[in-house]
């Protein structure tokens, strides 16, 4: 037992110096490779770069909203009566001046029938007071009076007039009845709720955006809409009213915008959500994110030029994810570091990898790093005198012969 333990110790050992050998010879070549020729030229920092290119840049802001009647009244008497009839049915399409509920009216007929006649037999008094008048017969205050009777019953015709027309409930615009909450032959109070009227031919959106984006937003602008209710459809709308004032608690605008609705099928309370599209460019310079160079409050961009690279100073636009849209510093076609540029100085020579090349440098950084710590693990091993795992060790010890000990037998 002791001679295989020695043993493995031993294989341990050898296994260790030929994973170090190994990593001292790798290093002195990649440090020979590495190391400029003498009396030739130096050779330059590796760095992955990429071409300033040309792209479509959509300026938008995304906001939520809630979708709103073009026009939504509540039908309330004005009057305190008792229902006759109701002419339309939930859910009906009525249109403007059609008649909705008519209210009992006897009382107001016969008030107004009342008034009438008083108010033509003024009239006639008036007549013969003027004529008296013409003769002297009668004074002048007394033509001031029956004048002032016929004036008074005039009125009160015309009052009676206008509470006989409240009697009648028709539709102030056209629209969608709701469900009624009254029957025919019950006794209603004035301003009491009777049904809604809401005129959804077209709708409204409102919605907030920051004040940031104000400068932007003008009367006229399309919006595209989702909404949860038809997850596979889109609509759009265009903004036709901004709030002149903005919300000082939360630095907000609201605007609203009008929906098309011919058929019926989007309902005032949905939930949207708002694409704003404030501007297109079709043409913007375009580079990947990691290219930029943040220093203080500027932004910089390595650019090659002759195998030297120079740092330029840019104007950020949009961002995307992963890409940022380049306003001033850079033109079309220029060639730009995106990775290395960490140890990069004004001036600096540069050596630029290709895709694959790079690609391949890296899968030897990682072997060459899984070695390094293989080689470390083992020499632990060896040194603590544990056996190491390795690989090689595994299969010595799976074809060592065992030693066998002789069967002890209990008395």
């Amino acid at each position: 037992m002791k001679r295989l333990f020695y043993s493995l110790i031993v294989l341990a050992l050898c296994v260790a110096a030929g994973f170090t050998w190994q990593h001292f010879s790798k290093s002195k070549s990649s440090s020979a490779a590495s190391a400029p020729a003498v009396g030739g030229p130096p050779r330059g920092l590796p760095v992955k770069a990429e071409m300033v290119r040309k792209g479509a840049i959509v300026d938008s802001i995304s906001a939520v909203g809630t979708m709103l009647a073009q026009e939504s009244v509540m039908i309330r008497p004005e009057i305190d009566s008792r229902i006759v009839s109701i002419h339309f049915q939930e859910g009906q399409l009525v249109h403007k001046g059609d008649l909705l509920v008519t209210l009992d009216a006897a009382e107001s007929e016969a008030q107004l029938a009342s008034a009438i006649a008083a108010a033509n037999l003024n009239r006639s008094r008036l007549k013969r007071s003027e004529e008296l008048q013409a003769k002297n017969f009668i004074s002048a205050q007394a033509l001031d009076e029956a004048r002032e009777n016929l004036n008074q019953t005039a009125a009160r015709e015309s009052e009676l007039r206008a509470k006989l027309l409240k009697s009648t409930i028709r539709a102030p615009f056209d629209g969608v009845t709701g469900l009624r909450q009254v029957s025919p032959g019950a006794y209603v109070k004035a301003g009491q709720d009777m049904a809604r009227l809401e005129g959804i031919g077209s709708l409204k959106l409102d919605f907030r955006i920051p004040e940031l984006y104000l400068r932007k937003i003008r009367v006229g602008l399309h919006v595209a809409i989702t909404m949860d209710a038809f997850p596979q459809e889109s609509f759009s709308g265009v903004i036709n009213a901004i709030e002149p004032g903005i919300d000082e608690a939360t630095r907000t605008v609201l605007i609203r915008a009008r929906v098309a609705n011919p058929t019926g099928r989007l309902k005032p309370g949905l939930f949207a959500r708002v694409e704003l599209t404030l501007a297109r460019r079709e043409q913007a310079l375009i580079i990947s994110e990691q290219a930029i160079m943040p220093r203080g409050s500027e932004c910089f961009v390595y650019v090659i030029e002759e195998g030297k690279v120079r740092l330029v100073p840019v104007e950020l636009g949009l961002r995307r994810p992963g890409e940022v849209e380049i306003v001033k510093g850079l033109t079309a076609g220029q060639s730009i570091v995106i990775d290395g540029q960490l140890k990069l100085q004004d001036g600096a020579p540069v050596m630029v990898l290709p895709a694959v090349a790079a690609h391949v440098a890296n899968t030897v950084n990682t072997v060459h790093t899984s070695n390094e710590a293989k080689a470390a693990k083992a020499a632990n091993g060896a040194a603590s005198g544990t056996p190491a795992t390795s690989p090689a060790a595994a299969t010595a010890l799976a074809h060592q012969p065992q030693a066998t000990q002789p069967a002890t037998r209990k008395p």
